[in-house]
């Protein structure tokens, strides 16, 4: 199905011609339910393969690790990821970002949420904090940029607050089903972002007027479009192309819309930087927390935080 070219070397193993792939699994993080994701998805999918000649085939998996291993082991070649489960991938399963998504809008971001049921009596993210020791949160993800990264870190970390132990209770779920959960109350409030809500809209139309926001985020970069590394020139050239230039029709601008975007636009690994400075800031408000760490080892490990920070704000720069 997939040849075995070495990265950086135009020859397979045993020196055999890097031939195009056949057939390549796309992966897709579960922010909804499989069936979904495939309806809105397969178009697209289909016309990927008859433009590039090769097969595509939809992967599913139950969660965002699943995708990301399924990209490890090589049963994913190519990924429709959120910014931290494409920093996952790229960090250890050979992944790296080669595009983007552009919202229905044009934006090239989306935004973090917290959302409450309609007649639920919290009016904002204070209401929560200060309520936090009797209330069901719906959490996201652990790999999900805008369910768990974002809100753990801009809603809660700065305000010293662990959603995962300072809530009455705190289950995890996709996005979809976290909104089902605060339609039916069976979370008091829960985390989700501006496209799925929209999604939600869309799929759910009489069930999305019961959802309430009462917290947005900073804006996120909107989210990557990943291959593994190793796959070959050939294939990456077709997908890359077709990708970058889909959405010229009127039809295809209809299937991307249906999906919740309206092209796709080049990208690079620099744009997971925001998300790993995130990861850091989230991290160091743990180390500097913990007041069973010793004075020397807190000291050294902020240090090493603050260098990696200082890093990535240089690669900010240097891209600028």
């Amino acid at each position: 199905m997939i040849n075995a070219c070495r990265l950086g070397s135009p020859s397979g193993l045993g020196g055999v011609s890097c031939a195009q792939a056949k057939e390549l699994n796309f992966g897709f993080i579960s922010t909804e339910s499989s069936a979904n994701l495939k309806t809105a998805w397969q178009p697209l999918l289909e016309d990927m393969s008859k433009a590039t000649g090769i097969t595509i085939k939809a992967f599913f998996a139950p969660d965002y690790a699943g995708v990301i291993e399924g990209m490890r082991f090589n049963k994913v070649q190519v990924a429709w990821m959120g910014n931290k489960s494409a920093m996952e991938a790229v960090d250890r399963a050979g992944g790296e970002v080669f595009a983007k998504v552009v919202g229905k809008d044009g934006e090239e971001g989306y935004f973090s949420l917290l959302v409450v049921h309609k007649d639920s009596p919290l009016k904002s993210l204070d209401d929560v904090l200060k309520n936090r020791a009797g209330l069901t949160l719906g959490f996201g993800d652990p790999n999900s940029t805008s369910g768990t990264a974002v809100p753990g870190l801009y809603a809660f970390a700065q305000n010293k607050v662990d959603p995962v132990k300072d809530f009455k209770r705190t289950v995890r779920s996709n996005h979809e089903t976290n909104l089902l959960a605060v339609v039916n109350k069976q979370v008091d409030v829960a985390t989700n972002n501006t496209e799925n809500t929209q999604r939600f809209e869309k799929t759910h139309p009489e069930q999305s007027k019961q959802v309430r926001e009462i917290w947005r985020s900073p804006l996120i970069p909107s989210d990557p479009i990943v291959w593994r590394k190793d796959l070959d020139d050939a294939s990456k050239a077709k997908v890359r192309d077709f990708m970058l230039a889909y959405g010229k029709t009127e039809r295809e601008q209809a299937i991307l819309q249906n999906i919740g975007y309206s092209a796709f636009r080049a990208s690079a690994n620099l744009q997971l930087v925001p998300i790993r400075q995130i990861e850091l800031a989230r991290e160091r408000t743990k180390i500097e927390n913990d007041a069973a760490m010793a004075a020397d080892e807190r000291a050294k490990k902020l240090a090493d935080i603050d260098a990696r920070l200082a890093e990535l704000s240089k690669q900010l720069v240097s891209a600028k």
